[in-house]
């Protein structure tokens, strides 16, 4: 009677196996050489709870990966120069730049203004008029949230100052 329970639990993971197997569209001959691939790098998952491939767990026991980075070593030399010469490299224990403990030895960054002064302006002056500056607390809410009796009358305007814009932009071509 015991070898009854066994056999239904045997029959049952066989075809639970076919039905996996059916559902990765791969034939036996399609899955051979990846599986002895996956043997030889060690990337098969390890025993246990771990979560680990083989090749973590042992790493004597699989060559090691190249990482490689796809330039020579004159070019990273170069590279390497230019980080030292701009100081962008890190010194000390500190995890500052050179030009962070330093700046005064170094030439300035240009940076690129993303927006020009007018654009700004306006931006702030819509953002007034909406109410999407922050209330001068730390609850972290707008103008608008904390007091939504002023900027109700204003977002009325401001849609239909829209409105009024684009049917405009669609009579004049």
């Amino acid at each position: 009677m015991k070898s009854f329970p066994i056999a239904i639990v045997l029959l049952l993971l066989s075809s639970i196996g076919e039905i996996v197997h059916a559902q990765s569209g791969k034939t036996r001959e399609q899955a051979r050489p990846e599986l002895a691939e996956a043997v030889s790098s060690g990337s098969l998952l390890s025993a246990g709870e771990s979560g680990l491939m083989l090749r973590e767990i042992y790493p004597h026991r699989y060559p090691a990966t190249q990482a490689g980075s796809g330039k020579t070593r004159a070019q990273l030399r170069v590279e390497t120069a230019e980080a030292v010469r701009q100081g962008d490299v890190a010194a000390g224990e500190s995890g500052l730049t050179l030009r962070e403990q330093n700046p005064g030895h170094y030439p300035p960054t240009a940076v690129l203004a993303a927006q020009t002064r007018e654009q700004v302006q306006a931006e702030l002056r819509a953002a007034i008029r909406s109410g999407d500056l922050p209330a001068a607390v730390e609850s972290g809410l707008t103008l608008r949230e904390q007091s939504p009796q002023w900027y109700t009358k204003s977002r009325i305007a401001q849609r239909e100052m829209a409105q009024l814009q684009s049917s405009m932009a669609g009579k004049n071509p």
